[in-house]
């Protein structure tokens, strides 16, 4: 049976940051994620983890300016030494919190661009070796263009090329159901194709990016397909509930803790 983790970023959003912890853990979740915790102090949210007995499965490596519009800087030129520092910074909550996996997000840039190309593997490859020292493993994702105009890595190709030719062991995909149902669809055979170097899963309904209850895609049959395959990983819930958040949890109920 898959293991959910809310996405403290976009559920219970009814709640402060710090208490989407407890409220999550009402709901039945034994895992959390969320987009970036570095708001609160590590010791705060590691507090509330362990209050709630919740696992952290994962959170994104700092996005650069993300009010001026910045997605990652992990592509971006020039901003390879903050790149760096954002790494030691993610690495301490990740120890405060357990984490296991990071994601790093490219940025806005060209994919056909040759420096932004050359910029984000050293980024990569960087951030996974250093991630390496530590235990943890270091996420790509591949994000649509609709939500997010102008990401670098917006295809399952290009991320999947990456992994393979800078061939770290702890760099993996973090498969996105919603963004591979827009960018190519084929879900199913994707995920039967990449389960291998797949090392996080999220879902949202497709178009909407709401509860994973309808619309394009069947995740009941989904869900079975990723027990079928052994994936022992987390998947994260990253959708916008339609109304509240506890109304829409109707789906979630047979997996919830008791």
């Amino acid at each position: 049976m898959p293991v959910f983790a809310a996405n403290l970023t976009m559920m219970f959003n009814e709640w402060s940051f710090l208490d989407r912890f407890d409220a999550a853990a009402a709901a039945g979740f034994t895992a959390v994620e969320y987009l970036f915790p570095y708001e609160a102090p590590p010791e705060a949210v590691a507090e509330r983890l362990a209050r709630n007995d919740l696992q952290q499965a994962l959170f994104n490596l700092p996005p650069g300016d993300w009010a001026a519009g910045e997605r990652g800087i992990a592509a971006l030129p020039g901003r390879f030494d903050q790149m760096k520092a954002d790494v030691e910074r993610a690495l301490e909550y990740a120890e405060a919190t357990g984490a296991k996996r990071l994601h790093l997000m490219a940025g806005l840039a060209d994919p056909a661009d040759a420096a932004a190309t050359i910029a984000y593997r050293r980024s990569a490859a960087y951030a996974a070796e250093r991630l390496a020292d530590k235990g943890l493993d270091l996420v790509i994702e591949p994000i649509n263009g609709r939500n997010m105009p102008g990401y670098f890595l917006n295809d399952f190709g290009s991320a999947e090329r990456v992994i393979s030719e800078l061939g770290h062991a702890n760099l993996k995909l973090q498969f996105d159901i919603y963004h591979r149902q827009i960018i190519h669809g084929d879900v199913t055979m994707a995920l039967r194709r990449l389960m291998p170097i797949t090392g996080h899963i999220q879902i949202a309904s497709v178009p909407s990016r709401h509860e994973p209850d309808g619309e394009e895609l069947n995740y009941p049959y989904l869900f079975e397909e990723i027990d079928r395959l052994g994936y022992s990983g987390f998947v994260g819930c990253e959708y916008t509930p339609r109304r509240s958040t506890l109304d829409g949890l109707g789906w979630f109920k047979p997996f919830a803790r008791s």
